[in-house]
């Protein structure tokens, strides 16, 4: 099947379909995806198993547009398309305000201390500390004059 005509905006309010097949799935033990233009499935992992290979179910023959939509197996088994959210969700001016706000308000972090080392065991109690005395005033000399050598 040829590449699908869409909107010239490209919106669409629910999937396409592109190439009606009718597979019959069996999601328990297999993922199915499409690849190239094609219908592929591959054996799901499972603890107790090996690594399975993927293997191609059907030719779809469907041109495919990767930069704007997303194709894939739909649950009636047909390949169908979406519209690729590109640049993400749009996001509100005023949530954007508050995180600004916050980030101004908030003093940078300091870095954190290193880890403590592991507690030594507790010092018996210090005697109370002597009252210091009172250094008697000694009575002021006059500097000795260096003297100069022969």
């Amino acid at each position: 099947m040829a590449f699908v005509n869409h909107d010239e905006e490209g919106l669409r309010a629910m999937a396409e379909k592109v190439a009606k097949l009718g597979i019959k799935r069996d999601d328990e033990h297999f993922i199915y995806y499409v690849k190239d233009g094609d219908v592929w499935q591959s054996p799901r992992k499972r603890p107790d198993a090996p690594k399975g290979k993927a293997e191609k179910i059907a030719d779809a023959g469907v041109e495919m547009n990767l930069s704007q939509f997303i194709y894939y197996l739909d649950k009636e088994g047909d390949v169908s398309c979406t519209k690729r959210a590109v640049g993400g969700q749009k996001r509100k001016k005023a949530k954007k305000a508050k995180k600004a706000a916050k980030k101004a308000k908030k003093p940078a972090k300091k870095a954190k201390k290193p880890a403590k080392k592991a507690k030594k065991p507790a010092k018996k109690a210090k005697k109370p500390a002597k009252k210091a005395k009172k250094p008697a005033k000694k009575a002021k000399k006059p500097a000795k004059k260096a003297k100069k050598g022969r």
